[in-house]
């Protein structure tokens, strides 16, 4: 377009010089004064005013540099921002602390056999600070049905078998050496079926925590929507879902593993 308009105004100059170069012939006065006069000049450039409007335009355009119109918008354009990492990287964080708060709760469960794990609930009182027993004490695993729990101090050991005792586990540690053995007690039938109740529920209430974590993210895509497209927030909310599904199983498998070590101790 810029070269045509080039051709343009350089043939309406040619044409300008022609004019003028006729009148000079008419007049037989080739002299340069008259050639370049003012007056010639004037008038030829008034016959610009004949130019068609497209290149009269398009010469003030270039010459002023302005920018046509389709430019100015395309630089309006507003680009949505994307939201879905983020509401996915929210929701599984939230998701990956229901399952975490589950474990721990699951470990507090006494089974008839037994587990270093279980013991990291207890709080224990020395110094007149309280703190988690795993943080005292390096727990181990005699045999299916004995614990050793051997004190980083020595000193701490009889604040140790206390916590211990105090803790609705039921176990009665003794005293060997410098450490403590505690023997796990059979489950009674009572004590199988409060157990399971007890994993029931939690399995119920992680799973409140999930969904809760699922609609957060949901309303985000929502409250978004009207600034992206359709497929976009049908994608997000598909994805949403399939990561609750995800970590509602695992906490499905988590109990149900849980009920069978019960059950089975």
């Amino acid at each position: 377009m810029a070269m045509f308009v080039r051709r343009a105004v350089s043939s309406r100059h040619a044409i300008g010089f022609l004019r003028r170069s006729s009148v000079f012939a008419q007049s037989r006065d080739f002299s340069p004064k008259t050639l370049f006069s003012p007056n010639l000049i004037a008038r030829d450039s008034q016959s610009d005013l004949s130019m068609p409007d497209f290149l009269r335009d398009s010469r003030r355009g270039f010459a002023k540099g302005k920018k046509s119109k389709d430019d100015s918008a395309t630089g309006m354009v507003d680009v949505a921002p994307d939201i879905g990492p983020t509401v996915k990287a929210t929701a599984s964080s939230q998701m990956e602390a229901a399952i975490d708060a589950l474990s721990r709760d699951l470990t507090k469960l006494r089974t008839g056999r037994a587990a270093p794990g279980m013991l990291d609930h207890i709080i224990v009182e020395t110094g007149g600070v309280k703190m988690p027993l795993n943080h005292l004490a390096l727990v181990s695993v005699l045999d299916p049905k004995t614990l050793s729990i051997n004190p980083y101090d020595p000193d701490t050991v009889k604040e140790l078998e206390k916590a211990i005792v105090s803790s609705p586990l039921g176990l009665n540690p003794k005293l060997d050496g410098q450490r403590l053995v505690a023997s796990i007690p059979a489950l009674t039938k009572e004590h199988i079926q409060a157990m399971c109740k007890i994993v029931t529920k939690s399995s119920e209430v992680v799973k409140q925590s999930i969904r809760r974590a699922r609609q957060k993210a949901l309303d985000t895509v929502k409250k978004a929507g009207s600034s992206l497209p359709k497929d976009e927030v049908k994608r997000l909310e598909k994805e949403v879902e399939e990561l609750t599904k995800k970590f509602i199983k695992s906490a499905e498998d988590m109990c149900k593993s849980k009920e069978k070590e019960i059950t089975q101790a």
